[in-house]
């Protein structure tokens, strides 16, 4: 068990990585899409080095710290077992891979020069990591039943105030373009 702390240091740090490349790219993707209304030549300058942004971060950072954290998350599991907490948080968890794999599908396609999601559908997407590191965090840390309902309410509510400030932030950002 001298192992437990180590692992979990090494696992919390490409978690760290990992959140940090999902929250970064997604800026990147608005940006990129953005990017497509500008005039030449500052849309092509833009769109290359915003390419080579994407690129380095999602290949370079973002999915080996995915990896990494899978591998050192299962040795962990492999050290400490199944409690009930650990359950629901795999299910978090499924679904932030998922979300990570439709991040690689944007990926791809703006990749390919199809960007067939606005900049304002990017945003609200990219808010969507931020409710899974809630959830998950949360889960990790509190373990508790009682927890988990406080927890499934909080973030309820977190998830209603992301919308809300997506929203106000849009017609902001309207009103000033």
């Amino acid at each position: 068990m001298y192992m437990y702390p180590y692992v979990k240091a090494l696992h919390i740090i490409f978690v760290v990585t990992w959140f940090a490349g999902l929250f970064y790219v997604v800026r990147l993707f608005v940006y990129n899409r953005e990017a497509l209304d500008k005039a030449e030549p500052e849309k092509s300058i833009l769109q290359r080095q915003f390419a080579v942004m994407i690129r380095r971060l999602w290949l370079g950072i973002t999915w080996p710290s995915c990896i990494l954290t899978v591998i050192f998350g299962t040795w962990l599991i492999i050290l400490i077992g199944f409690p009930m907490w650990l359950i629901i948080k795999l299910g978090f968890i499924a679904g932030l891979l998922a979300y990570h794999f439709s991040l690689h599908v944007i990926y791809k396609r703006q990749s390919r020069g199809d960007f067939g999601y606005a900049s304002n559908q990017l945003r609200a997407w990219n808010e969507v990591a931020t409710v899974f590191l809630f959830a998950i965090v949360m889960l990790a840390v509190v373990k508790s039943e009682l927890g988990l309902l406080w927890g499934l309410l909080g973030l309820g509510l977190l998830t209603l105030v992301l919308v809300v400030s997506i929203r106000i932030y849009k017609s902001f950002r309207n009103k000033t373009t």
